[in-house]
């Protein structure tokens, strides 16, 4: 009951944690994601063209003439270029008066100018969108800093966006924005529609929000529920003014000089608006970049629900040596199987779920240790006094010897008594009585573990001795009576001691019986023995009080007698107290 406490708000420990999501889990999520999503191909249909700080030195400073832009422009159609992109916005006209020059040269080719994010309430023209489903989802945008009027005529537009996550990295962009009278799409994406000849975009929603962008003449793009689309960091090719490579490409064109644009955080360094731009219409392109699919949420839970609640059962079921194996086989099939998807493309995360399993195994490991301990040191207190220390050490290595809450054995039980110990007490002085049963219960005591048999209990003058419980004992009918004449044995010398001392000789009685017990940990909730009861025990004691009447020393049961290799003389049948007819009995 109590490891099902522990268990149940552990559970709901992990399970409010990973519903709350905070923001060091969010940060080891991501890392994860960067960690393991698998570094792609460029696809071959871009290139980076990049002004360095060179170029701005040459062309004397910036901003560069828009005459000079616009020779860029025919140079770069000239070397073959399919598109130009120019990742720069133009929101003031040009002061040395080249605006129709460059605006001449954008109309020469598919050419597409950027826009940046703005908290000044003006938003470009709404772009064509089909909406399949409701209306739902998306990013808001407040407002944008736009090109003149003679370059929106000439050229596309696109929003050249950076949105970071948690740790202030850019990871995901929308592939289109919300306005408030439509939707206006972001950089990339608009390279894309503007190559493939579309005049529209489709969006597809489900009920939690974005689920696809559709661009004819494309795959669809899977998006999350804001419409953003993870980026593959490809090492698009680079060029530069003096080389110009450009054959068969689409060109994105951005500053690289310093202090002119700004460089963004990514997962793979700092990077310009031009070259993330990039990035995201090849992560478009690239069929198995990475996403998060729907039954993204829905799948993590079930593992972690799955893979915590096994963790739990097997370190608790098994024993600590196999629940660690089997704990190692879980982990480290979620950790493959997390790494698997990711490299694939489906952004799996399995993070919480290998830390829960981390967590609850250690609390099931450390439960189940400390249980054990407690088991063995419980056993240690319990037999110690009883059993030879190796059985007691064999029994703290192996407690599943020990059955506890009671097992049907059969077993060979023993009873000594001191013959005369009440008068005995009246005549001689306390500290005499006490030191005689001291000396006798230590003669008995060595020669029940000298023979392996458990010292049961002491009660007063007398002691109740089992053999082959706890520990399987082989031939202990036999040891039970080596026992007995040992015991005899070291009373004679306790007795050679005690006269010299002067006093009176110490007689004992032995009562051995044979037969099934039940023998396992007998008493309340907070105070419990481990012994045995059930008939052969009783009879045990019965042989004990009727060696007086027999007139020997020791009586030896019938089931113990035809297991002897002693030659034991059998007596008259004794009558004892709860049976019908007199018992066999044997003596030495």
């Amino acid at each position: 009951m109590k490891k099902s406490i522990i268990f149940i708000a552990l559970f709901f420990t992990l399970g409010s944690i990973y519903i709350y999501q905070p923001v060091a889990y969010e940060i080891l999520k991501l890392k994860t994601f960067d960690a393991f999503v698998k570094d792609q191909e460029p696809s071959g249909y871009f290139t980076v063209l990049n002004i360095t700080e060179n170029d701005i030195t040459n062309e004397g400073g910036y901003p560069l003439p828009r005459q000079r832009l616009s020779e860029i422009q025919a140079q770069l159609l000239e070397n073959g270029a399919s598109g130009i992109g120019w990742v720069i916005a133009f929101p003031q006209p040009d002061r040395f008066g080249g605006d129709v020059e460059f605006k001449q040269s954008l109309e020469q080719a598919a050419s597409v100018l950027a826009m940046f994010e703005g908290n000044n309430g003006l938003y470009p023209p709404t772009t064509g969108t089909v909406i399949l489903g409701d209306d739902i989802g998306g990013m808001q945008i407040e407002g944008v800093i736009q090109n003149i009027n003679m370059f929106k005529q000439s050229a596309a537009q696109g929003l050249a966006v950076a949105r970071t996550d948690v740790d202030n990295l850019i990871r995901r962009l929308p592939l289109l924005m919300r306005t408030p009278d439509g939707w206006t799409p972001a950089y990339g994406t608009e390279v894309l529609k503007i190559l493939a000849g579309a005049d529209t975009y489709v969006i597809k929603t489900n009920d939690n929000g974005l689920e696809e962008i559709r661009v004819r003449g494309l795959p669809p793009v899977p998006v999350d529920s804001l419409g953003r689309k993870w980026i593959s960091w490809v090492d698009t090719p680079q060029t530069d003014l003096a080389t110009m490579d450009v054959q068969d490409k689409f060109v994105f064109i951005g500053f690289t000089a310093k202090g002119i644009m700004p460089q963004l955080a990514t997962p793979v360094g700092l990077l310009e608006p031009h070259k993330i731009q990039a990035s995201l219409a090849e992560s478009i392109l690239i069929q198995d970049s990475p996403y998060i699919p729907d039954y993204a949420l829905a799948l993590e839970v079930l593992i972690f629900i799955a893979s915590t609640v096994f963790v739990w059962l097997v370190l608790n079921v098994f024993g600590i040596t196999l629940g660690i194996s089997f704990f190692a086989i879980v982990f480290l099939s979620t950790a493959t199987y997390g790494v698997y998807t990711i490299q694939n493309g489906v952004l799996l995360d399995v993070t919480w779920a290998l830390i829960s399993q981390f967590i609850t195994g250690s609390v099931a490991f450390y439960v189940r240790f400390r249980e054990q301990y407690k088991l063995r040191q419980q056993i240690k207190k319990q037999f110690e006094h009883y059993l030879d220390p190796r059985q007691v050490k064999q029994l703290q290595k192996n407690p599943s010897l020990l059955k506890l809450g009671g097992e049907k054995r059969y077993a060979t039980f023993l009873f000594t008594d001191v013959r005369g110990f009440t008068s005995m007490s009246e005549t001689l002085e306390p500290e005499d009585v006490t030191y005689i049963m001291n000396k006798a219960l230590t003669a008995q005591q060595s020669a029940v573990q000298k023979h392996g048999g458990m010292v049961d209990k002491y009660i007063g003058d007398a002691m109740m001795a089992i053999f082959n419980a706890p520990i399987d004992q082989d031939f202990h009918e036999n040891k039970a009576i080596d026992c007995a004449v040992d015991i005899q044995r070291n009373m004679e010398s306790l007795n050679v001691e005690l006269s010299d001392r002067g006093i009176p000789a110490v007689a004992i009685g032995i009562g051995i019986n044979t037969g099934y017990a039940v023998v396992g940990n007998m008493g309340s909730e907070s105070r419990f023995d481990y012994t045995a009861i059930g008939d052969a025990v009783n009879i045990g004691a019965r042989l004990e009080s009727g060696t007086k009447e027999a007139g020997v020393d020791v009586l030896i049961g019938y089931n113990t007698a035809i297991k002897s290799d002693y030659e034991l003389t059998l007596l008259e049948p004794l009558q004892v107290k709860g049976k019908e007819k007199p018992l066999d009995v044997y003596t030495l």
